[in-house]
């Protein structure tokens, strides 16, 4: 077979990924990166530790996908989580598994992950080319011919990988220049937002639960009476809303719904106890503290940071003696507690988001592949394709395979005359 010269848009973690696998064909691989090293936003991933992927088996693997898990089976099982972990494994990265079946390199440093790919792309003589923007693409006769670049100048190739990411953490170069290209090639382009993040609460108490950090709790939310989300795990407020891996995975689920409107978000803070046991717990507690006020008699049910919200919204007086609350107050306090309700007003933006929902609809792109339909020798990969998932690795291990599955079509395909 002939070499071909593969040129790959954009130095992150499927761009690099997608360069190393097309170079193990034996092709010519150029790897364009616009800023001033590789793996600007994979630095930032996991809070600087990198959550390279998830060690979960295949069905959770797929159901960890929120937007079209189908697309994804050919790439996640021609690139698996397992064979992630082995490729770091091989290149001087060991890893280990957290809770949630998270993975990590052992030496919790992001920078480590890119110390080994960009060691494979040495190894496998990938030309890196730092400080090059792309800004148009060349296509003749349906296609592609070659790349423009910010500076006027071109340059020829046979393939084209596209993985430019897609509009979150724009301060690393996410600037979503992939769509653009994909619309020019007359590709559809679905509506992008904000993903993986916190979203924005409207009730003013809130505030006063900065930093607080709620631990095995449900949250449900919700549209009206219709349940979008529901999930047990871990929370954390804000001073403008709320965050935390429950409301990041939440955001996926009901970001584009919020976009439009309010939506309720409810929250059991005792989901261990049903409403009668609940009832049982607080009566005990009235009673070991039978002469106190309501105010001071609460401390084992709550944070102290909750306590004073609590007491608040109960609609209890807060010096009123515990030994003359009503059976029906303290039933609006199991209420309250086992439905402690706030309402979601917006997302923040893509400069807090960990990803982009949207993008290049997958049903122009081949899921073998990763080739465009509309425009031969294209190839897309990661983010800038319209498919995204929850938290916990998983992101990352859609950038590998398609970026793998990407590097592979581009990198087997027999030179175009």
């Amino acid at each position: 077979m002939q070499m071909s010269k593969v040129l790959v848009v954009g130095g992150g973690a499927a761009g690099m990924y997608a360069a190393a696998a097309a170079a193990e064909e034996g092709n010519e691989v150029f790897l364009y990166e616009k800023n001033e090293k590789l793996g600007k936003k994979l630095f930032i991933t996991g809070k600087g530790r990198c959550n390279i992927t998830n060690a979960c088996d295949m069905d959770t693997l797929f159901a960890a996908v929120a937007s079209n898990p189908r697309f994804l089976y050919s790439s996640f099982y021609g690139c698996t989580n397992q064979d992630v972990i082995r490729f770091f494994e091989d290149n001087g990265v060991p890893t280990k598994t957290e809770r949630g079946d998270r993975v990590f390199p052992v030496s919790d440093r992001s920078s480590d992950v890119i110390r080994g790919l960009e060691g494979r792309l040495r190894e496998l003589g990938v030309r890196i080319k730092l400080h090059a923007e792309v800004k148009d693409m060349l296509v003749e006769d349906g296609r592609f011919a070659g790349l423009v670049f910010s500076d006027g100048s071109t340059v020829k190739g046979d393939f084209c990988i596209v993985a430019t990411g897609g509009l979150s953490y724009p301060s690393t170069g996410s600037t979503g220049d992939g769509y653009r290209f994909a619309g020019k090639l007359g590709h559809t382009v679905k509506p992008c937002i904000p993903s993986l993040v916190p979203a924005e609460v409207k009730e003013s108490w809130v505030r006063e639960l900065q930093g607080l950090s709620l631990r095995n709790v449900r949250v449900t939310v919700r549209d009206g009476k219709k349940k979008l989300y529901q999930e047990f795990g871990e929370m954390l407020f804000t001073h403008y809303g709320v965050s935390g891996p429950l409301i990041l995975s939440a955001s996926s689920c009901v970001g584009r719904e919020l976009m439009e409107k309010p939506l309720t978000l409810e929250t059991d803070l005792k989901p261990a106890l049903d409403e009668d046991m609940l009832h049982k717990r607080i009566l005990r507690d009235f009673e070991e503290n039978v002469n106190r006020q309501f105010k001071n008699a609460v401390g084992k049910l709550f944070p102290a940071k909750l306590v004073p919200v609590m007491i608040e919204l109960s609609g209890i007086p807060p010096e009123k003696k515990v030994n003359v609350i009503s059976k029906e107050e303290r039933g609006a306090l199991v209420h309250l507690i086992k439905h402690f309700t706030m309402t979601l007003t917006k997302l923040r933006d893509y400069s807090e988001a960990v990803i982009t929902k949207g993008g290049i609809s997958t049903k122009e792109i081949d899921p073998k592949t990763m080739e465009s339909k509309l425009a031969s020798g294209v190839y897309f990969a990661g983010e800038v394709l319209d498919v995204d998932a929850l938290t916990g690795g998983f992101n990352l291990q859609i950038a590998w395979s398609t970026g793998y599955a990407a590097g592979k079509g581009a990198g087997q395909r027999q030179k175009q005359d």
